[in-house]
């Protein structure tokens, strides 16, 4: 997503407020290493993933002394056990084993269980000496639970995700996370991307509006960088409490790298000063598949296919790694079938794997909006911001360079397959553009709704990152009813646009519909925010349209 900022002379304010930011950040590695300094502990969590009908993915950090921050390489290899049990005292122990935490893998973590039952809770921790390999008392890391898929094919009346994208540290407080965590009625929770971001602090959000700072202070470009600052997310409570309570599916965007990344750099890159972009991606990727509950999947990347029973499939999307630069303005590159978003070989594995689904539901996570948008009359103060959240060019013509819009080949490729395969209830997911949308997916947006619809959209709000009234610094519910009316007005298939909030969704699948309920937060700069839901919208069986909904699925 494109960001665009202003620099000014540092103030007083400013001043102070970077001085306390280093000392912030320095006292969370300080606090590392004084919780450290008697033995091994586990001061990241655990966390679960990618759950399978027989399997799920297992994942912790140890710390095993004082010296072993993230990102260090210090510290001995150190054994670590862990066990799964399907109660939460561990008297029916389903499963135990034994890894190494390394320091060449940062001292973290995974253990790829197999062997257990279809749609089933389970409870799990992990233990290590305190005397390291010689022996001692164990300690033991906090308790997470998870839950397997269903079998393949078995009959399912219902699943049910919590849908998150776009957590900027700096920017708020993941209560959103939170509230996902209090939930007993998810089986899984989707990230849709920028999971972190790669800013040096200070730079987005500015300077003055940082509600915490991250680490390192710098822009991160190193593995030692990307390493810190997946180790700083994680010693979010809220973000240990999301993980801890549920497995969690996650795809990247371009922040987990830098902004606006493509297969051969990015906006946020500049390969004369901050070194070669093939190795800050490999940095970037190999501190996310330690530090992530993630499978890597095709050529390292996040691409791969899920399924829950007979009722949904998800297929999820790396749109970073494959594609094609963002266009230049104004010279039709947006339409040449040379460029392309997903890569080849994905968008046929995409198209190969929908058209061969017996599932009633195919669900598609795409870390970006494949709705086209259009843009009616805007006046200027609101067109620039919107051109930042959603990637335009500054000078306002209506093309969506980073999103769907860029690569229209593709784009038209996929849902020409959808049409003439007759691969009906579809539904993408998507985040990163920090506002919420119900969309339908016009075969012809021009002529649409006297053209068909080949799927429906659900985009979800960020967590934290600026939307609209952040970047104007207005109150909510002001400005962006103007820009919402002219969006909905220009784009017959956009049902609701929502450029306000931060929150999250759920999306609860049924064999009749697909609904998302969309909810918001009262304060992402207060620790305590409340949540409350705002819309919901589901898209029936066979109709390939979205409506909207009365009320949440309780």
């Amino acid at each position: 997503m494109t960001r665009r900022h202003i620099s000014a002379a540092p103030t007083r304010r400013t001043v102070v407020k970077a001085a306390a930011a280093t000392a912030v950040a320095g006292s969370v590695l300080t606090a590392t290493s004084a919780r450290a300094a008697d033995g091994p502990v586990f001061l990241h969590g655990v966390a679960s993933g990618d759950p399978l009908p027989d399997g799920i993915l297992l994942w912790t950090r140890l710390t095993p002394s004082a010296d072993a921050l993230p990102g260090s390489g210090l510290g001995a290899d150190t054994p670590v056990a862990w066990e799964i049990a399907e109660d939460k005292d561990f008297s029916r122990i389903a499963a135990r084993g034994t890894a190494v935490a390394r320091a060449g893998s940062d001292h973290t973590v995974k253990a790829d269980v197999r062997g257990l039952r279809p749609a089933t809770a389970y409870w799990f921790r992990f233990s290590a000496a305190s005397g390291g390999a010689g022996g001692g008392q164990s300690v033991l890391s906090p308790v997470g639970r998870t839950r397997t898929a269903p079998a393949a094919g078995a009959p399912v009346t219902g699943i049910r995700f919590g849908v998150v994208s776009c957590a900027n540290w700096e920017a708020g407080w993941f209560s959103p996370y939170r509230h996902l965590a209090a939930r007993a009625d998810l089986d899984a929770v989707l990230h849709l991307g920028d999971y972190i971001y790669e800013y040096a602090s200070g730079s987005y959000p500015t300077q003055d509006t940082v509600v915490r700072p991250h680490a390192p202070l710098h822009e991160i470009l190193t593995l030692a960088d990307y390493r810190l600052r997946h180790a700083t997310y994680k010693t979010d409570t809220d973000l240990q409490a999301l993980h801890a309570t549920h497995p969690v599916i996650a795809i990247w965007d371009d922040h987990e790298f830098a902004n606006d990344a493509w297969s051969g750099g990015a906006e946020n890159h500049t390969p004369g000063t901050e070194g070669a972009w093939a190795a800050r991606v490999a940095a970037a990727k190999q501190a996310y598949f330690e530090w992530m509950p993630v499978r890597a999947s095709t050529e390292g990347t996040v691409y791969r296919r899920l399924s829950f029973g007979g009722l949904a499939e998800l297929h999820l999307l790396d749109l970073r790694s494959f594609r094609s630069e963002q266009a230049s303005v104004g010279n039709g590159a947006v339409d040449d079938p040379d460029r392309t978003v997903t890569g080849r070989a994905q968008l046929d594995w995409l198209k190969a794997g929908l058209a061969s689904s017996d599932a009633a539901w195919k669900l598609v996570g795409t870390s970006v909006m494949i709705s086209p948008v259009a843009f009616g009359s805007l006046p200027a103060h609101l067109l620039a911001p919107l051109a930042e959240l959603l990637g335009l060019p500054s000078e306002g013509l209506a093309v969506n360079v980073d999103q769907w819009d860029g690569y229209t080949d593709d784009r038209r490729e996929l849902i020409s397959h959808l049409r003439d395969n007759a691969v009906r209830d579809t539904v993408f997911l998507t985040g990163d553009i920090h506002m919420a949308w119900a969309n339908d997916v016009p075969v012809k947006a021009a002529t649409y709704p006297l053209s068909a619809s080949a799927a429906t959209e659900f985009v979800v709000t960020s967590v934290t990152s600026d939307n609209l009234d952040d970047i104007l610094r207005v109150a909510p519910g002001t400005v962006s009813v103007i820009a919402a009316t002219a969006v909905r007005a220009a784009n017959r298939h956009v049902k609701w646009v929502d450029m306000d909030g931060h929150g999250y969704g759920v999306l609860d699948v049924t064999a009749e519909r697909s609904q998302m309920d969309y909810y918001v937060v009262s304060d992402k700069t207060s620790r305590d925010a409340t949540s409350s839901w705002v819309r919901s919208y589901r898209t029936r069986r066979g109709t390939q349209k979205v409506e909207r909904a009365d009320a949440p699925v309780r």
